[in-house]
């Protein structure tokens, strides 16, 4: 039996004609029979199941057609399956632990929002026990693993989650990530994983692993996909004290500094094989790559396990562990029992290192506009874990712990497969799933989005381990992004040209390179430095000059004004396709005598003729 893959295939199957009674009923069957069981904790039941198609039904009568129900609910019909330690009303949440369970009455803030948006939870999944771990194994409902080999880790804490995407039993699911297992298994699984900004989804009814660190996070097979679940989840939470929500930017300017490890922890030949080529790729993208000293994150990141966090841990679940500590996962009991060796003055130093990390930190945007690591630096097998539970996990997380403690946000991409380590002992086999992460300052998640859509449009690689071709299209809904100012500009502030500077330093990204209406003269401005044109709108005789649109963000437009001199200011200006936008315009005293050159189309040609 198959089903829809992506967001796009199951709104086109109920605009042909499907409704969710149909469709889900049969599927969730087919799950409970075919899914690994190692995967799931929990499935829906017949009766929660019935009530949410009631629900939905009841709705969508509200609606005279198809374009206005999916306006209303975007995710109108669409399975997702919830980690479980997010609650779910009337479904336990055990996190893995069953001496641990509850029911909660109310479900999480984000799992609401769903289906307020017409999603249909099916289950339950399965991680390591109080999402303590990155491989996914710790847990005493089951192993487990990686879709491509059924020898090698899935991935965790995630780790039920990742595989329910990768196989393609769910278009989404929800993941928890304080230290990467929002990204780690999607790297295993050959899928997304979008670990949004601290603060941007509501962390009410989660149950905490590291509530200062913790984000709800979202698995699927593509970015676009991942981006429209953002958009539903995102926003503020007046009940949740970590809750932050602010949109940043919608794109990231088109020629990028990335940085990258000027050193490189990757611990296989056939992952390095495999960031070699990403790099490769992004440089002939007209990327500009940046060797970085990671020194600082690494020792940011041994804070999480080897500092006063883990107490975080140990707050959640201390009368447990007091009262029955066997009912803890052995490699869980000892990592989070690791909080009685620290005291409160610890925890203070602690504190005192992360924020003059955090400082030193925002300072590597002054060089790079992001950061491409690889996901994991190897992919370690249920052997290599055996051998050495708390080491294999640990080196897991050289790429993803930092990044919570700095408040930014991140994108899990896949980005290919290994090619075997040949000759090497102990190397990772052909054909599993390598990944990358982006990670970008905070609030940038939308821009993140937007970008590894494309990145991952152009790789040609297949959904998961479902073997289905990408799809092309945009999110069905693009998450929040700050307001903007279209400006047009028509000389010295063009692309690569010396005022450009003005706009990249205020985040303006390039929308589009087009023309003005024909009803312009150009003119160049004598004695101006650097020299500049100036542009001025005519009854007759006039002509189409080649301008760049950027998109200002709002609370940078005054700076911005103040740095234009006289004679130019901003006014209207018409663009070719009759809109019109803020633009760059001369006072008409200051081109009296001025040479005229309109004829040469715009100021790049004007400049080249000379």
């Amino acid at each position: 039996m198959t089903s829809p893959l992506t967001l796009n295939d199951w709104r086109q199957a109920y605009r042909n004609g499907s409704t969710p009674r149909e469709q889900l009923p049969a599927w969730l069957a087919h799950l409970q029979e075919s899914s690994p069981a190692a995967a799931w904790i929990s499935f829906c039941s017949a009766d929660q199941l019935n009530a949410q198609l009631d629900a939905l039904e009841a709705r969508a009568a509200t609606h005279q057609n198809r374009d206005a129900l999916f306006a209303a609910m975007p995710l109108f019909g669409v399975p997702f399956a919830v980690k479980d330690n997010i609650d779910v009303a009337g479904q336990p949440t055990t996190a893995a632990c069953p001496a641990f369970a509850y029911t909660p009455d109310t479900s999480a803030v984000a799992v609401q929002k769903l289906i307020d948006a017409g999603a249909v939870w099916l289950g339950k999944t399965n991680l390591d026990q109080f999402a303590t771990g990155l491989v996914g194994v710790r847990s005493p409902y089951g192993v487990p693993v990686s879709t491509f080999a059924a020898d090698r880790v899935s991935g965790g804490s995630s780790s039920g989650s990742a595989v329910v995407v990768a196989r393609g039993d769910v278009p989404f699911a929800l993941g928890t990530d304080t230290a990467g297992s929002g990204r780690v298994p999607a790297g295993f699984n050959n899928i997304v994983g979008l670990k949004p900004t601290p603060g941007r989804i509501s962390t009410t009814g989660l149950l905490p692993a590291c509530r200062s660190l913790d984000c709800i996070s979202i698995f699927a097979l593509q970015a676009s996909d991942a981006a429209t679940v953002l958009a539903v989840m995102e926003g503020a939470d007046p009940n949740d004290a970590y809750s932050a929500f602010a949109p940043g930017p919608a794109q990231l300017p088109p020629r990028l500094r990335i940085g990258v490890p000027a050193q490189p922890v990757i611990a296989d030949a056939s992952y390095a094989a495999g960031f070699a080529a990403a790099q490769e790729r992004f440089a002939a993208m007209g990327h500009t790559l940046v060797p970085i000293d990671f020194t600082l994150l690494h020792d940011t990141a041994a804070l999480l396990y080897s500092g006063p966090w883990v107490a975080e841990r140990h707050a959640v679940v201390e009368a447990l562990l007091a009262s029955q500590p066997d009912a803890f996962d052995p490699t869980v009991r000892q990592v989070i029992a690791a909080a009685n060796n620290f005291s409160a003055t610890d925890a203070f130093h602690g504190q005192y290192q992360l924020r003059a990390a955090q400082q030193e930190a925002a300072r590597l945007w002054d060089q790079v506009d992001l950061l491409l690591v690889p996901t994991a630096p190897t992919h370690p097998s249920l052997a290599d874990l055996a051998a050495e539970p708390v080491a294999a996990n640990s080196l897991l997380g050289t790429y993803t712990n930092f990044v919570n403690f700095l408040g930014w946000s991140a994108l899990a991409l896949p980005a290919g497969f290994t090619e075997g380590s040949a000759g090497s002992e102990g190397g990772l086999p052909a054909g599993l799933p390598f990944g990358i992460t982006l990670i970008a300052p905070g609030g940038f998640d939308a821009a993140l989005a937007r970008f590894g859509a494309e990145w991952q449009q152009g790789s040609g690689l297949p959904l998961g381990a479902t073997g289905a071709a990408l799809q092309a299209g945009a999110p069905i809904v693009q998450p929040a992004t700050e307001p903007v100012l279209p400006i047009a500009v028509v000389g010295a502030h063009l692309q690569g040209l010396p005022l450009n500077w003005q706009l990249s330093d205020r985040g303006a990204t390039l929308v589009e390179a087009t023309t003005t209406a024909p009803h312009y003269r150009l003119f160049a401005l004598p004695g101006t430095v650097p020299p500049k044109p100036g542009m001025m709108r005519v009854a007759e005789d006039g002509a189409a000059i080649a301008v760049e649109v950027w998109n200002l963000p709002l609370k940078h437009v005054g700076s911005f004004l103040a740095l234009i001199p006289s004679p130019l200011g901003l006014g209207s200006l018409q663009l070719a396709d009759g809109r019109f936008v803020h633009g760059f315009i001369c006072e008409g005293h200051a081109l009296v005598g001025a040479q005229d050159i309109t004829t040469f189309g715009g100021w790049r040609a004007f400049l080249a003729s000379r």
